[in-house]
């Protein structure tokens, strides 16, 4: 497979990998070695989102992440229709293909559902959460609600994400708390996934199912009391663009018990851009937690 459009090699200096998946394949990056993290994105960002995160951690752990289909370097299978269920069909394919097994699961904006389908199904698969500024219920703030209907509903949004790329070209700047972050290679290494309105088609599909995928959204919200003994760690960035108040990272603090959070004052909705180095400790304190001890050696004297 070759790569579809290029990206810094500075900045994502990562083995490319590749999985098929029905007729379609998947994109993914497998770096360093140690306890497995898996690391799922939103809408419209690929793996490249993570990427100061696995260079720092490469060392220390193994760190997966892949791109859904249609996004990224990912070419989505025939008839595939972009929604948030059907992307969760090809995570939980992915993890079982590669095997991965007592792993460290981060997720942030769709991540959070697409991973928490996988997670209240699979408790006992998983190690730990690292999870930021994301959601897993029916949408009931009136900005999500109001957002979902003008990016994912009126026309005008579908003209604005499938003509203007209106999603990677101007909503993921406007996500980045910290402008300076938002260079030349980074607006090209969001936008270049989508070069055609047809291929933009999966960003209009994501906002649209903030109200089309309720009943979905509700059942995650059912099975989230599984995860109440799972260790994880909460970061939210205060400054979120995209309406997760805190209000909603208090409502994760409810369902997960054993949580340790810490919010950011000097990020927005995209935490890996603004605040790498704070993801990368939080995966490492979730891992830090998680430690297995060795059973002690009885000897007989």
């Amino acid at each position: 497979m070759k790569r579809t459009f290029e990206v810094d090699s500075a900045e994502y200096p990562f083995e490319d990998r590749w999985m098929p998946y029905r007729d379609g394949y998947l994109h993914y990056i497998d770096e360093g070695q140690g306890p497995t993290v898996l690391l799922l994105h939103g809408n419209p960002t690929w793996s490249y989102l993570y990427r100061d995160v696995i260079r720092e951690l490469r060392g220390e752990c193994r760190l997966v992440a892949l791109d859904y289909p249609g996004m990224g370097m990912s070419k989505a299978p025939s008839k595939y229709g972009f929604t948030p269920q059907e992307h969760a069909e090809a995570v939980m394919a992915f993890i079982r293909r590669l095997e991965l097994t007592d792993f460290v699961l981060v997720v942030q904006d769709w991540g959070g559902p697409i991973g928490l389908h996988y997670a209240v199904r699979n408790r006992d698969n998983l190690r730990g959460l690292v999870l930021m500024n994301t959601w897993a219920w029916p949408a009931t703030l009136p900005a999500m609600k109001m957002f979902s209907l003008a990016m994912g509903g009126w026309p005008l949004g579908y003209w604005l994400q499938t003509r203007r790329n209106f999603f990677a070209s101007k909503i993921v700047p406007h996500g980045i708390f910290h402008t300076e972050n938002v260079t030349s290679q980074l607006r090209k290494a969001y936008t270049d996934p989508f070069p055609t309105p047809q291929s933009r088609k999966p960003t209009w599909i994501f906002p649209r199912y903030i109200r089309k995928a309720r009943p979905w959204l509700a059942e995650i919200e059912s099975n989230l009391p599984a995860l109440n003994d799972l260790p994880a760690q909460i970061l939210w960035g205060l400054k979120d663009s995209a309406g997760f108040p805190a209000s909603e990272m208090e409502k994760w603090q409810r369902y997960l018990k054993l949580h340790e959070t810490e919010a950011l004052e000097d990020a927005s909705h995209y935490v890996q851009e603004d605040r790498p180095d704070r993801v990368a400790a939080a995966i490492r304190r979730v891992i830090e937690r998680t430690a297995r001890t060795a059973p002690a050696i009885m000897l007989n004297t």
